[in-house]
């Protein structure tokens, strides 16, 4: 039987595409602009088709995908988009194409819960029974991994979509999200920062409040996060981490805002809220996991 996977990490400006063997073997990959689903997926489709030319048939796909997605299984649409502010991709099929092109299995979840997988197995969450990954970019999106297994439910965690108490020095500006205004997205993502301080945040000057008050916000998802999953390990990926000093930012809020409630003193939000492992290969790699697992978590 192949050992050779197909993998992709579908994301809203590119989709990354990988061929490879689990855990961590990328043969090639290739990147492909986010136009329209029929260019896009086609692309992938042409990609694949030449490395299974070259390199033989494929024992399985993986996508972690930009959502909101469906990940049910016994749903009609698993395997889709659901309705995105992504235009021309609510509802495109993202699995269907690959099953039916190959003819093999596919594992599907969302971009975040492919990074966290992959941190769960060879990165900063290994050895933790509860772990979450978040990831700050142009979009907040957050996941969590319990006993091994994904966290799922009606659909999956939209951890971005909550909605924080305002940092008392920002409390005029409306926010970015097109749903909800100030959500975490809307206030501390890296649209967000750009659209009330005209910078992204590693461009601001250390001491620009802009780093504090994205701590604040930031710090408030890692207090949520133990009051609800009690997790032993919190990543945060994403661009807007790179900013230097900002992990900080966001320990310091959590230890403030907990005041000890959760058994962690401050040093311990060091060990409790750490940065991703992987970097930038999170994504692809946690697609080649779920490729790797899409006897149990796909069709």
């Amino acid at each position: 039987m192949s050992d050779l996977f197909g993998f992709i990490e579908a994301g809203g400006t590119k989709f990354i595409l990988g061929v490879g063997h689990a855990p961590d073997t990328i043969l090639r990959t290739a990147r492909v602009p986010t136009t329209t689903p029929a260019e896009t997926i086609g692309a992938a489709l042409a990609f694949f088709a030449q490395a299974e030319a070259e390199l033989g048939s494929y024992a399985g796909f993986g996508i972690a995908s930009f959502g909101p997605v469906d990940v049910d299984p016994a749903s009609p649409t698993w395997g889709h988009i659901t309705q995105t502010p992504k235009p021309g991709w609510s509802g495109a099929d993202m699995v269907g194409p690959f099953t039916r092109r190959f003819g093999c299995s596919a594992g599907f979840d969302t971009d975040v819960n492919g990074a966290l997988l992959a941190e769960w197995h060879q990165g900063a969450a290994m050895g933790a029974d509860i772990a979450t990954y978040v990831t700050v970019g142009t979009g907040i999106g957050g996941g969590a991994i319990v006993q091994g297994e994904l966290l799922h439910g009606l659909r999956h965690p939209e951890m971005g979509h909550a909605r924080p108490e305002r940092h008392p020095d920002d409390r005029e500006f409306a926010g970015t999200c097109r749903f909800h205004g100030g959500c975490l997205e809307g206030l501390a993502s890296g649209p967000a920062v750009k659209a009330r301080w005209g910078a992204s945040l590693s461009e601001l000057p250390a001491d620009h409040p802009g780093h504090r008050i994205i701590g604040h916000y930031l710090g408030q998802l890692v207090v949520w996060q133990q009051a609800l999953l009690s997790p032993r390990r919190i990543v945060f990926g994403g661009g807007v981490m790179d900013t230097p000093g900002l992990i900080d930012h966001v320990r310091e809020a959590a230890s403030d805002l907990a005041q000890g409630y959760f058994g962690v003193d401050r040093a311990g939000y060091d060990a409790l809220v750490v940065p991703t492992a992987l970097g930038g290969n999170a994504g692809l790699l946690g697609a080649l996991a779920l490729a790797s697992r899409c006897g149990s978590t796909g069709v």
